[in-house]
């Protein structure tokens, strides 16, 4: 979407029924439910608009214009709202909870969280089934829902590589040091002998996260590297043979038709100095430099985030074993204190792939606390055949 193109608006074809719509409204006395329902939709709208000025705020050239031209179509909708409500609009409504936390994050925080809210928001638009809103502003909404993404995905890509790493690696900090505690505990051994299999599954998990995480980044962006176009073709043109062009070969393997492989050939060769073609044109292969750390991160990044995001999961187990507690009130703690950790971090994912976060963040509680309670079975079972 262009941050000068036009959203849907009254004189749209989609929005044709609009005046008959209007006309209704304005003749047939709204029920009170009707005013409280479009007092909150006024109130959302308002909110929302704020919270895209906001993100504008903090960003430049087109991002800022696409997030202004949101807040623009978010004012359209607040007319349409104030006009049907007319003397009911009374005082400004306090807006959703939701919408609260948006404008509360986009003034604090401006990150690609927010723009996961909004996306989501976007989404659950209540417009499409409510015959007092128009079919174009139902449709403004599905835009702005595309729109939205598009912007939280450039966020997303900057995040993914080292984020993706600290999120793997606090989870099985958490997972893999919860069953370690209760698989050791069930057995009967001392408390202190769990204390101490608990740091060392910390330390050795933390550093085993670590490097792995570094040798697969590391590996990773050396694959990128290696697919990537050198300018053998601009050293090496001047001493072929046209006669046996091997540069229509170099063309032909990177995907392009005979045609144009022919003519990039010719060029390189010097055959052609006409821009015929800008597509075409003489240039180095690599003219649109790629970053290769925004879609998989650094090695040093996903190392060091994976080591200390697993050190700061499988360190949360052992606290209550840390500060002297024992037995099954010290399981029952760490149990519950990892499980509001698995909850958190579900929720987080949730926020950033703009899927919902309670079912994340459940999914990631039960999963965990599915393998820790497995882990203490075996664990019992361990402990009756050596006892």
């Amino acid at each position: 979407m262009h941050p000068h193109a036009k959203t849907p608006h009254s004189d749209s074809p989609a929005d044709s029924s609009s005046p008959s719509q209007d006309a209704e409204a304005t003749t047939t006395q709204p029920s009170s439910s009707d005013i409280k329902r479009w007092r909150q939709y006024l109130a959302d709208e308002r909110a929302e608009a704020a919270v895209y000025r906001q993100l504008a705020q903090r960003r430049d050239g087109e991002e800022r214009e696409i997030l202004l031209a949101l807040a623009e179509a978010e004012g359209r909708h607040e007319a349409h709202w104030l006009k049907l409500l007319g003397d009911h609009a009374g005082m400004p409504k306090a807006a959703s909870t939701r919408s609260q936390m948006l404008g509360f994050l986009a003034r604090n925080f401006g990150s690609v969280f927010v723009l996961a809210l909004a996306q989501r928001a976007e989404g659950r638009s209540p417009y499409a089934k409510d015959p007092a809103a128009t079919r174009a502003m139902a449709a403004d909404e599905q835009i702005h829902e595309e729109v939205v993404r598009g912007l939280a995905t450039r966020g997303r890509n900057r995040l993914s590589g080292t984020f993706r790493a600290a999120v793997f690696g606090a989870n099985d900090g958490l997972v893999s040091n919860l069953s370690l505690v209760m698989g050791m505990a069930a057995t009967g051994v001392p408390a202190t002998v769990v204390l101490f299999s608990g740091i060392a599954g910390l330390l050795a998990g933390a550093l085993s996260m670590g490097a792995g995480e570094y040798v697969s980044v590391r590996s990773q962006l050396e694959l990128l590297r290696a697919t990537r176009p050198t300018q053998a073709t601009l050293t090496a043109a001047p001493a072929l043979d046209i006669e046996h062009n091997e540069l229509v070969l170099v063309y032909l393997a990177r995907g392009m038709s005979r045609e144009a492989a022919e003519h990039r050939a010719a060029e390189r060769m010097g055959l052609y100095s006409c821009d015929c073609d800008p597509s075409l044109s003489l240039r180095p292969e690599a003219d649109e430099p790629v970053n290769e750390h925004e879609a998989v991160g650094s090695a040093w990044g996903a190392a060091i985030s994976s080591f200390c995001f697993f050190a700061s999961g499988a360190i949360v187990p052992i606290l209550p074993f840390i500060f002297g507690m024992t037995g099954f009130a010290a399981l029952a703690v760490a149990g519950t204190l990892v499980g509001i950790a698995l909850l958190s971090t579900g929720a987080v994912v949730g926020l950033l792939s703009g899927t919902s976060p309670l079912t994340r963040g459940l999914r990631q509680l039960a999963i965990g606390l599915a393998a820790a309670t497995a882990t203490y079975g075996l664990g019992l079972v361990f402990g009756a055949v050596m006892g």
